[in-house]
């Protein structure tokens, strides 16, 4: 914890913030983009 308070003091708020928010969206577009190639081998092994 005492890294992550002085990373809000050194950078301040909103960088911090705008990192964290960075780091759990990466990870969800991983997520999104296996679930969109996996939709489109089903589509493509419909038609």
């Amino acid at each position: 914890m005492n890294e992550i308070y002085s990373h809000v003091a050194n950078l301040g708020f909103p960088i911090v913030i705008s990192i964290y928010l960075l780091v759990r969206i990466e990870g969800k577009l991983n997520q999104l983009t296996e679930s969109i190639n996996e939709l489109s081998k089903a589509i493509a092994t419909i038609k």
